[in-house]
């Protein structure tokens, strides 16, 4: 906070001059004590704002929802403070006016059925500054710092949009379709993919599937399993254990992807049982580097579609 003051002068006789010396500083002192006062009972630490509460004015909810992205079976679950970042670059032209803004490693906001994920799930040790900002769960960007200096390639966050699931079966699903829209900046190391968790959510016997559309200069674990195609496009797919990318072979930043016939496929080669369940259906950015520089990643648009 700053407040401004002003001192007026005059030509006054000189005792009066004095007088109005000493008033003036008096006040002048009580002003910036106020004025300090009021600065520190509203100044945040570490730039988080007092309340910790979330930016949100559209009549949602912040919180709900579960963890994404976790490489290990334990995945904690996200927490219902939000950090506003008052420094934040300006928005994409889509989004100007964020209904939702956090620098919280684990900030999130539920809305209309959605739940959009700051999720900087692997950030410990590593110097990464990342700010989501939300004008709904179809449009949103993420501006994230970070670089690959110790050369291990690790994925620090995944900023994401996500529908839960109560585990219905694959099996009882006619349809399941996706739509997407994003922008990213081709520089450092990330990619854009999907990320859906099949029987349970990173729990023992979940299968975690994903579904690159933009890589740049990212590498999936595991090994080459096979190629195939779903709507006219072709995929690598990349596997270990029960670990399964489908990494697209022609970058497409916007489209529909056919996720019940992935599965089936999955089924097909005995990677996914029959009577598997779907827990999570998840849609961001893996990303391991900016190159040290702010670099903002976006989405324009967003959909699952089930029957």
């Amino acid at each position: 906070m700053s407040d401004r003051f002003r001192r007026l002068s005059g030509r006054l006789p000189l005792p009066s001059r004095r007088l109005a010396l000493v008033v003036g500083v008096l006040t002048i002192v009580g002003a910036v004590a106020l004025a300090v006062g009021v600065y520190i009972a509203l100044e945040p630490e570490n730039g988080t704002p007092a309340n910790g509460a979330a930016v949100a004015t559209d009549g949602a909810t912040t919180g709900g929802g579960n963890a994404t992205k976790a490489p290990t079976a334990s995945t904690p679950s996200p927490t219902h403070t939000t950090t506003p970042t008052p420094t934040a670059p300006p928005a994409p032209a889509s989004c100007t006016n964020p209904a939702f803004v956090t620098s919280d490693p684990n900030g999130g906001w539920s809305t209309n059925g959605y739940y959009v994920h700051n999720n900087m799930w692997n950030v410990s040790g590593y110097n990464v500054r990342e700010t989501l900002s939300a004008c709904a769960y179809n449009n949103w960007y993420v501006t994230a710092t970070m670089d690959n200096s110790r050369g291990d390639g690790a994925v620090k966050t995944y900023p994401n949009v996500h529908k839960d699931y109560n585990e219905p079966a694959i099996s009882s699903f006619s349809s399941i379709t996706s739509s997407f829209s994003e922008t990213s900046p081709h520089v450092g190391i990330y990619e854009a993919a999907y990320d859906i968790w099949l029987n349970g959510v990173a729990g023992n016997g979940s299968t975690e599937m994903m579904i690159w559309n933009d890589n740049y200069h990212q590498v999936p674990a595991g090994s080459k399993q096979a190629t195939v195609t779903f709507d006219g496009r072709s995929y690598t797919v990349w596997r270990t254990g029960t670990y399964i990318a489908f990494v697209a072979d022609s970058t497409f930043t916007s489209g529909s992807v056919d996720l019940l016939a992935m599965f089936k496929w999955l089924m097909s080669k005995g990677w996914l049982a029959s009577n598997s369940t779907v827990g999570q259906i998840d849609y961001g950015f893996e990303l391991v580097s900016t190159n040290g520089a702010p670099a903002t990643f976006t989405v324009n648009n967003f959909s699952i579609t089930s029957s």
